[in-house]
């Protein structure tokens, strides 16, 4: 199973993160044409607030925009292991 976010195609079929059965991006270049600040609001407020940190990662990934993990994926904070 990939960690890509999957949309509900009956609510979502224009969705920029529709991917076809390879999981490789329909709409590509909606990703391509923005700039890191902009897909790093888009991530973080927009569209793409709603996935989780994994899914992220790996569209992001996918993007080569390795580099802008950190600024899009809430860093999660663990409780501190007891002694």
């Amino acid at each position: 199973m990939s960690a890509f976010y999957k949309p509900d195609l009956e609510i979502e079929l224009d969705s920029p993160f529709v991917r076809d059965e390879e999981d490789k991006l329909i709409r590509r270049s909606y990703w391509l044409d923005k700039s890191d600040r902009s897909l790093v609001m888009i991530m973080k407020n927009g569209i793409g607030a709603k996935l989780t940190n994994e899914e992220k990662r790996a569209h992001l990934l996918d993007l080569n925009k390795a580099e802008l993990i950190e600024d899009v994926c809430i860093q999660e904070v663990l409780p501190p292991e007891e002694c």
